[in-house]
């Protein structure tokens, strides 16, 4: 039975303080019952290039270094440095047990999601990030005949400026198991779109997206974080996703808003602002802090 999601939030309101780290994970479940190594930059040198004492200024027209576009991207902060790798239009990190991305952060801007009919995405197809020991990268015979999709965390949909661009969103570090209709193809899809359509209307956006592994109660009565893998290399299926978004606007003022979304069948019916959570319960459940140069009285509103 699918229940409502007003009740939730009350609850994870209310629930915030005092409640450890496991207990939201509780409610929550209450309520659902082929890359080359010279394509990216070094965690070092992406570090340098972020905390320089000058940040290039935002300009499409500007050809920029790997460098100097990724201190774009993450000019608000790094959730973590665990295996770190950037391209043309997005930073990931990436989970080496697990094999997906810990999170991917993008900055989008109105030039940036504009239509282009010279890309075409049908030309693109599913790589290896062979930047990581094959040990620890997903393939695609993981997901064949698995029965999930494999969802982008990096939304093909936001990088349609180049060919490049988008094909890159294609690699498996940015992939993550996602239940296919009902959620990858619906919900989620409906949440990129109101992304892109916030990127078309203001100065800048950025966006970060992860997994999630929130437990439940067991039969037992006690907590467990059970969780289905995939595949021969094991790809960890998320009970959850996130999706924080940082939108500077036309005025220069800064807005947050905050999203969880359960990995399965989401009813059409359910409106995307029902999907909103406290910043707060995302960074405990996830073990991240986000945008940590935007400290929350920079925001004009939260989940507004």
């Amino acid at each position: 039975m699918f229940l409502k999601f007003p009740s939730l939030k009350q609850t994870f309101s209310a629930a915030i303080v005092g409640v450890s780290s496991f207990c939201f994970g509780v409610l929550w479940d209450s309520k659902f019952k082929n890359l080359q190594s010279s394509n990216y930059v070094s965690t070092f040198k992406i570090f340098d290039a972020v905390n320089a004492d000058s940040i290039v200024p935002i300009d499409h027209q500007t050809i920029l270094t790997k460098e100097q576009r990724v201190s774009q991207i993450m000019k608000y902060g790094f959730p973590g440095l665990e295996n770190v790798r950037s391209y043309n239009n997005f930073v990931l990190s990436y989970d080496q047990r697990n094999r997906i991305p810990h999170w991917v952060l993008e900055h989008l801007t109105p030039e940036s999601v504009k239509y282009n009919p010279k890309v075409d995405r049908s030309l693109c197809d599913f790589f290896e990030d062979t930047s990581f020991h094959h040990f620890y990268r997903a393939t695609n015979a993981d997901y064949k005949h698995s029965g999930f999709d494999r969802g982008h965390l990096a939304a093909a949909g936001n990088h349609k400026a180049s060919q490049e661009f988008v094909n890159e969103t294609f690699v498996l570090s940015n992939i993550a198991p996602q239940v296919g209709k009902g959620f990858n193809r619906d919900a989620w899809n409906n949440l990129e779109k109101y992304v892109r359509k916030k990127a078309r209307n203001n100065k800048n956006v950025y966006v970060c997206s992860g997994p999630l592994f929130l437990p439940k109660k067991g039969e037992d009565n006690k907590l467990w974080v059970k969780y289905q893998v995939i595949g021969d290399n094991h790809v960890a299926v998320p009970t959850h996703f996130y999706k924080i978004i940082v939108t500077e606007g036309n005025d220069s003022k800064f807005y947050l808003e905050c999203y969880v979304m359960p990995n399965q069948v989401i009813p059409n019916s359910i409106p995307l602002k029902d999907f909103q959570m406290p910043l707060e319960v995302i960074e405990r459940a996830s073990g991240l802090q986000f945008f940590k140069q935007l400290t929350l009285d920079k925001f004009i509103k939260i989940n507004s």
